[in-house]
């Protein structure tokens, strides 16, 4: 099993286990970003951070090319 696939299977556990505590999935969602958002915040620098956020909210679109990629 690949990283990105145990995460989304531990994201899947979380969400169902916000479920059954009456939290909705979007506010679940929003508080593990948070979440992962601070404690990444402590491993890594500030500026480092931002970007990889910058570049992931600006490549949300799926199946759109990277601005790196060739056609």
């Amino acid at each position: 099993m690949g990283i990105h696939d145990w995460a989304r299977e531990v994201l899947e556990r979380g969400l169902d286990a916000a479920k059954q505590e009456g939290i909705g999935e979007e506010m679940a969602l929003r508080a593990l970003l948070s979440a992962v958002v601070e404690r990444s915040a402590t491993l890594r620098s500030i500026d480092d951070l931002a970007r990889e956020l910058e570049f992931l909210a600006v490549n949300l679109e799926p199946g759109r090319d990277y601005g790196f990629m060739r056609p």
